[in-house]
């Protein structure tokens, strides 16, 4: 015999999953064959094995484990404010935007430069939104709110906001600006007729005065901030008069019984060459009932009429030839018992051919180029015959009185066929009913 051979013996350690190879003591050409393939055998084996063993172990890379698969992580939130951090010159209205993305807003903290925080609330974001500064964008499926301070804020003064939300896992993100609002050179309220709580004819038009001129590319601004509601609606407009005046009117009268309202809401708003409004005004009235007088210079005739009908004819004598009564519809602006009239008032030496002093009684002012509806007992021989006044609408002194008691500040009385101009801006501060309505809409910023 060659030898004996053994069998080749491999078996598991008990209690492992390692394999373990057994020596094998051959002698022998033929058993040292066998003993090589028996090594090669479990080499394959032994790898084939720890190949098994590494993809039941697993190393948290592979996606999964024998416990079940891992959690993805939440997504942070982000806040963006509407301001860049040091943002300066800013109005004190501008709207405080807060953008939120991947999360849910938590508060909204305004502080002063002093550490007093700032009484505010937060609200949706109204339309439009506020504009984003270059640093803070807003983000595409983000939400946006706007704290809204519960007293405006001050001009020249620093601000801080801080901002701060959460995301799904409770993590908390934040963003703080910090900015400074404008100093202004010069502020500004304006004033505004007719006065608050009054009663006026339906001719009166709203008109607001500034103490500075507004610079033509602030107008726009302006006017959206000039508010008027009425009762009963109106295609009224605004029509600037001059740099630091602007009137409102519709296109005819005032409805009858109308209560209107004027929020001049100027404060925080831009008029232009360091020029800020300083404070808001609210101005309400109501249209007491239409009072509109015809005084036809041709005929000598004024024709009183109380809503369309007509209740009084009186004889009159208007303005004459060298000094005529203005064409249009003039607005009653005041009126006065009694009053001193003087002709230097206008320019014209008491002393001076044509030129006089007189008191007179029951005056009803209608422009303020010393036009007045007044009784006149010295022309009563003319009334009703040829116009010998300065410009003044004369009536006797029963009719005057009558009259006075009549007019209210806002009705109109209509001067026609006289041979003077139509009134114009040189005639006083209220000539808007002889400005076409067209023209008058011109007159408006807001195009």
């Amino acid at each position: 015999m060659a030898g004996f051979r053994r069998r080749a013996l491999g078996r598991r350690a008990r209690g492992t999953g390692n394999l373990h190879v057994v020596s094998l003591f051959l002698g022998g050409a033929a058993d040292r064959e066998v003993v090589e393939v028996v090594r090669r055998t479990a080499v394959v084996l032994v790898a084939g094995a720890l190949v098994l063993l590494a993809g039941c172990n697993g190393d948290g890379k592979s996606g999964g484990s024998a416990g079940g698969s891992r959690s993805t992580a939440a997504a942070p939130a982000t806040v963006h404010l509407s301001l860049a951090d040091g943002s300066a010159d800013v109005p004190p209205i501008t709207p405080l935007g807060v953008s939120v993305s991947g999360g849910t807003l938590d508060d909204v903290t305004v502080v002063d430069g002093a550490g007093k925080q700032v009484q505010g609330a937060v609200a949706d974001q109204p339309s439009p939104s506020p504009a984003p500064s270059s640093s803070a964008q807003n983000v595409p499926g983000a939400t946006t709110r706007v704290w809204t301070p519960a007293e405006p804020l001050a001009y020249a003064t620093k601000y801080t906001v801080t901002a701060t939300a959460h995301n799904s896992a409770r993590k908390q993100a934040k963003a703080r600006a910090t900015f400074t609002t404008v100093t202004p050179k010069a502020q500004t309220t304006p004033g505004v007729g007719p006065l608050d709580g009054t009663t006026v004819g339906v001719g009166i038009p709203i008109r607001v005065y500034f103490d500075h001129p507004v610079a033509e590319a602030n107008r726009a601004e302006v006017e959206r901030h000039l508010r008027v509601t009425t009762s009963t609606p109106t295609d009224g407009v605004w029509s600037w008069l001059a740099a630091d005046e602007v009137h409102f009117r519709p296109s005819t009268y005032w409805p009858a019984g109308s209560d209107v309202r004027l929020d001049a809401e100027l404060f925080g708003i831009d008029l232009g060459n360091g020029v800020w409004g300083k404070g808001n005004r609210t101005v309400s009235f109501h249209v007491g009932p239409k009072h509109v007088s015809v005084a036809d210079a041709a005929a000598h005739t004024l024709q009183v009429y109380d809503g369309d009908r007509l209740i009084q004819t009186f004889p009159m004598s208007a303005g004459s030839n060298d000094n005529p009564t203005r064409n249009g519809d003039h607005v009653v602006l005041e009126s006065f018992r009694k009053i001193v009239m003087d002709s230097s008032t206008f320019g014209l030496a008491v002393d001076a051919p044509g030129g006089y002093r007189a008191d007179v009684e029951y005056a009803v002012r209608i422009s303020n180029n010393g036009e007045f509806v007044h009784a006149a007992p010295w022309s009563v021989g003319q009334q009703g015959i040829s116009n010998v006044s300065h410009g003044c609408i004369n009536l006797s002194t029963e009719n005057g009185n009558w009259f006075f008691n009549w007019a209210q500040p806002g009705d109109i009385v209509t001067v026609t066929n006289s041979v003077g101009p139509t009134l114009s801006a040189q005639d006083g501060d209220i000539y808007d009913w002889a400005i076409p309505w067209d023209q008058w809409r011109a007159g408006s910023a807001l195009k």
